[in-house]
């Protein structure tokens, strides 16, 4: 599965790529190199921040039950044992 963006955005990250290059390395480099460049990050790197993003949201859901778990324990009404005579 590939990971597909809109044509806009990719423009977008093509020309930041390109930029980059400009200012901080003093380097133009075309269209067509950014956009290889661009790809090999995304395959490079692109796995490690989706994992980073997954266990980011699984750590927030995780909070979450625990949050939902004390306010429905919060809702429990105290029994009251009676003594017997």
């Amino acid at each position: 599965m590939g990971l597909k963006i809109p044509k806009e955005d990719r423009d977008q990250m093509i020309q930041n790529v390109q930029v980059y290059f400009i200012e901080e390395r003093g380097e133009e480099i075309g269209d067509l190199a950014a956009g290889f460049l661009l790809d090999f990050f995304i395959k490079e790197a692109g796995p490690y921040i989706y994992n980073k993003g997954v266990r980011d949201a699984k750590d927030i859901l995780q909070q979450k039950v625990v949050n939902m778990e004390e306010d429905i324990d919060a809702l429990q009404r105290p029994i009251e044992l009676h003594k017997r005579y």
